[in-house]
């Protein structure tokens, strides 16, 4: 059996109260979990969470961690790595945004999504809190929480995901480490294969090393950077906003040493058509699509669009949600990818 072809059992898996470790306690309170399996020499950190209003990271490193723990120690994927997973990294966003979703649910319901989401800010993004040791101080608890489980391995990691998604777009993208780009042209194939086997285009965008997104290929782009964000900030004369940000997850699990391969995926919750445009940045068409939703958004709160109504709306503008089983069979494929290039 191939790696990808887990994800079959992965989703058939019943979400399950599984007890993980403590690694630590969020802001409000919450217990924050992260689970060990397997005893390869290969350490692979799995997190999600870290900006709350994006389900379906967690829902996936959930159920494998409910999956993980019904397979016999000798099993090959807990014999050839060593599994540090924390499927939620930010229990208190999670509650606030479990208003609009449950871990049942098949696809997002856009009027629950746009009346109930809740996303925090820079300066609370636990996605850009991270510490690198003697340069960059952690920015909250749950951050803390994370990079001590990672440093109970004592030893280098060789592949860390961070599963993301976003609220709208026209396919899949995927964000991966420059210092792997010459090393991960199969995993790129192999994610373009998948992305247009289950019928879906690839997001594409180039902007031009803007706060570290630079584009690699049709829909693959480097991954974002705490220094480059700090940068466009103060490029902008805003030194405000760009002390707020301090090093992503992937940055701080590099300063950890060895060759790290860095992963972010990006799968949206609602589609909208493609078009055929150039590859421009700031892109106007994008920007036509952000200011749909803020307005839908906008009706919906003053009453003057009813659910009902924006299900005809997004018809006739062919919008849709993106079934939530097909954004986890992209992101377990970008992380098996990500397995095969290490």
């Amino acid at each position: 059996m191939n790696l990808y072809d887990y994800i079959h059992f992965i989703l058939d898996t019943p979400l399950v109260e599984t007890e993980g470790i403590n690694i630590g306690t969020s802001v409000e309170g919450h217990t924050i979990q992260g689970f060990r399996f397997g005893k390869g020499i290969k350490n692979i950190s799995l997190i999600a969470g870290n900006h709350a209003d994006e389900p379906i990271g967690p829902l996936l490193l959930k159920k494998l961690v409910s999956y993980f723990s019904t397979l016999p120690e000798n099993h090959v994927l807990l014999e050839k790595y060593s599994w540090w997973i924390v499927p939620h990294t930010n229990p208190d966003g999670e509650k606030q945004n479990l208003k609009w979703y449950n871990y049942t649910d098949t696809k997002t319901d856009l009027t629950q999504y746009l009346l109930h989401v809740q996303r925090e800010l820079p300066g609370r993004d636990l996605e850009f809190g991270y510490p690198i040791e003697g340069k960059i101080p952690v920015l909250r608890p749950e951050n803390t929480a994370v990079y001590n489980f990672w440093k109970t391995a004592n030893a280098t990691f060789s592949l860390h995901a961070s599963l993301h998604g976003m609220k709208s777009s026209y396919g899949a993208w995927f964000l991966i480490d420059e210092a792997w780009i010459d090393r991960t042209k199969k995993l790129r194939q192999d994610c373009k294969n998948k992305t247009t086997e289950l019928g879906y285009d690839l997001y594409d965008l180039d902007r031009k090393g803007e706060k570290g997104f630079t584009r690699i290929d049709e829909g693959f782009c480097t991954r974002p950077d705490g220094g480059k964000m700090r940068e466009h900030f103060l490029n902008l004369g805003d030194t405000k906003t760009a002390a707020q940000f301090h090093a992503s997850s992937m940055e701080s699990i590099r300063s950890l040493g060895g060759d790290c391969l860095t992963l972010v995926s990006e799968m949206p919750l609602f589609i909208f058509p493609k078009k055929d445009r150039e590859l421009v940045w700031p892109d106007t068409y994008l920007n036509e699509w952000s200011d749909q939703f803020i307005q839908w958004k906008n009706e919906l709160l003053s009453g003057k669009l009813s659910a009902t109504a924006l299900e005809t709306e997004m018809k006739e503008k062919e919008v849709y949600a993106m079934p939530w089983e097909d954004q986890l069979k992209l992101q377990w494929q970008f992380i098996v990818s990500g397995l095969e290039a290490i």
